[in-house]
């Protein structure tokens, strides 16, 4: 076998692949035989009909095409290796000549990751403004866990306040038009609490049961939907039932029904204890953010637009799954959020991220980091405490999703990547 490498332009190689016709006829042959094995041919048992019987019936097309399905997987993969190449996708086949009997020839490509060129990222110093827990937090995080046994009762001897709960018939119109989605029938909005675009809930306050009236409010210019942007609109409101909310005391029978707390003291202090650690995590993250913004800012990569649309159409089918399983209308979404909108957001997006990765795989083979022996003993076994299960079953679903494993190499070799810029990095944590 011959490989001819040529070097071409946006991080391309071109192989010109010769295979010798003895080689070559041999996988013929041997395709032929398993093709033969996998279908039907009338009047003979499988894997019994002469070759020319079976490229009759199956077509000498398809034969050489699984010929060579079969034999360049290993061609690639001893190219890769032997050159050094920081492959970007797979090796595809251009134009292929194969005729029995005579050499083999493949002209295939290979995107290959671009060159990253990285200014200093050790020994460098950054300012992090440094997070400090509210001193109202732990009265906060109680009121919050007071709210999970807040019960509702109907008034109807009083307006509405900005505490209640209201449910409302609504009905909203831009320039006399309906607007998509834009109506509701009893429909429960928390007033202390509402996420409507601003000034409709105040504007249900002071209103009593079975009241109905019109509201006017403004889209925002950064709304979702292009055709409402910044459009004035009009909203029909019925007012069905006014809910008062009751929030309960923080008392010790509270705090018994939260955990494993006898008193509001306890429970005050496992608040505070968890705070504390939230506070230590966020300025970790903080200074592991800061640097690694500051190392890739200034590293040089020019990505070509294949890898960045790639990584966009992966990120725009994820989103197409998640869309599709809450059982909304893919084409409703593309029709509200704006599909050229939604492209251009996630090639910004993918850009990034695969400038982030090509930036951090640099600096993982210039200074040689890799997993420890035990890393993934030791993450398979914190997955299964988290899942409330056992090792074994981490391991069976890796298994049947090779994907999860690779996935979590991935991450576990990144975080020692972000781990080692920490310690060879200066933090200034300052108060704003």
């Amino acid at each position: 076998m011959d490989v001819k490498i040529e070097k071409q332009e946006n991080n391309t190689v071109k192989l010109d692949i010769t295979v010798d016709a003895e080689t070559a006829s041999q996988e013929y042959s041997k395709t032929c035989k398993k093709v033969s094995e996998s279908v039907n041919i009338p009047g003979f048992r499988r894997g019994k009909a002469p070759r020319n019987v079976v490229e009759k019936h199956v077509g000498i097309g398809r034969i050489k095409r699984e010929a060579l399905n079969r034999m360049l997987p290993n061609i690639f993969a001893n190219v890769i290796n032997e050159n050094k190449f920081n492959v970007a996708s797979e090796p595809y086949v251009e134009s292929f000549d194969y005729e029995v009997g005579k050499p083999a020839n493949i002209i295939a490509k290979i995107e290959l990751k671009p060159d990253v060129k990285l200014d200093k990222y050790k020994d460098i110093s950054v300012d992090v403004e440094k997070y400090t827990t509210p001193d109202d937090a732990v009265e906060k995080e109680l009121s919050n866990l007071a709210q999970r046994f807040v019960t509702t009762e109907t008034v109807t001897d009083r307006n509405s306040t900005d505490k209640d709960i209201v449910v409302i018939d609504f009905d909203g119109t831009v320039d006399g038009e309906p607007i998509k989605g834009g109506s509701a029938k009893n429909y429960s909005l928390d007033l202390e609490h509402s996420n409507f675009i601003e000034g409709f809930a105040p504007q249900l306050v002071g209103h009593a049961a079975g009241e109905e009236f019109d509201i006017n409010v403004t889209f925002p210019e950064n709304y979702h939907d292009e055709t409402l942007k910044g459009k004035p609109a009009v909203f029909k409101i019925k007012i069905n039932e006014i809910k008062q909310k009751n929030v309960p005391e923080i008392t010790d029978e509270l705090a018994q029904k939260v955990g494993p707390f006898q008193t509001v003291e306890e429970l005050k202090k496992d608040i505070e204890s968890y705070l504390k650690r939230h506070e230590e995590m966020e300025n970790k993250n903080r200074a592991q953010n800061k640097i690694l913004e500051t190392i890739i800012e200034n590293a040089q990569v020019d990505i070509p637009d294949s890898m960045i649309n790639r990584e966009a159409k992966l990120l725009m089918e994820d989103i197409k799954n998640k869309v599709t399983a809450n059982g909304t209308s893919w084409e409703q979404f593309l029709d509200l959020q704006g599909q050229e909108n939604i492209w251009n957001n996630l090639r910004d997006e993918a850009q990034k991220r695969i400038k982030n990765s090509l930036v951090l795989e640099h600096i993982s083979k210039v200074e040689n980091i890799k997993l420890e022996d035990d890393a993934i003993e030791k993450k398979v076994s914190e997955m299964a405490k988290m899942y409330n299960t056992d090792e074994k079953t981490v391991y069976n679903q890796m298994s049947k999703n090779p994907q999860i494993l690779q996935s979590l190499i991935q991450q576990l070799i990144s975080q020692n990547i972000i781990d080692f810029l920490v310690e060879n990095n200066k933090v200034n944590y300052v108060t704003k």
